[in-house]
């Protein structure tokens, strides 16, 4: 079976990180993670199944993996993935594909998100920061992933959005 424990991929597997604008928890949740499953269990490129995992966290934010050095996914397979993600969007009342969002842990430590605009807002009142922990959706490896997923703002292109010290 192609589908692995995410720990069990490679640094250098391919990932994509889905974050949902809002908590996705209880049977939207399991919704999601079962059509999720389902699709990975038959994920192929060309016919040859993907080594691939997925993970989700902080009821936020779904992760999945590749490892292309076993079988390389392919536009029509990645685009099968998305497909899917967009077709339980409707079913969880949340979007996941699509871009522009920021997310942030806030004081209380819950996962917080907006645009680009709130975020810069947030910093220009305070309450976000250079130690502010916030979660970069770009990363494009699961070595990447591991490393920086969860960082402080001042070492993340999320810094470029906080006020310039004078």
């Amino acid at each position: 079976m192609p589908v692995v424990e995410f720990s069990a991929l490679p640094e250098s597997a391919r990932v994509w990180v889905f974050g949902a604008a809002a908590p996705v928890t209880g049977a939207a949740a399991q919704s999601l993670v079962s059509a999720v499953d389902s699709h990975l269990v038959d994920w192929r490129a060309h016919g040859a199944p993907l080594v691939c995992a997925r993970a989700w966290r902080d009821d936020r934010f779904l992760v999945i993996g590749a490892d292309e050095a076993a079988t390389g996914a392919t536009g029509c397979s990645i685009d099968g993935l998305f497909h899917v993600l967009r077709d339980v969007e409707s079913l969880i009342g949340a979007t996941l594909v699509g871009g522009g969002t920021v997310y942030w842990r806030g004081a209380s430590g819950a996962v917080v998100s907006g645009a680009r605009p709130a975020f810069r807002e947030a910093a220009a009142a305070g309450t976000v920061a250079a130690d502010t922990v916030v979660f970069d959706t770009t990363v494009a490896t699961v070595g990447a992933y591991r490393a920086g997923f969860e960082k402080a703002a001042a070492d993340s292109w999320h810094g470029k959005l906080l006020p310039v010290a004078r």
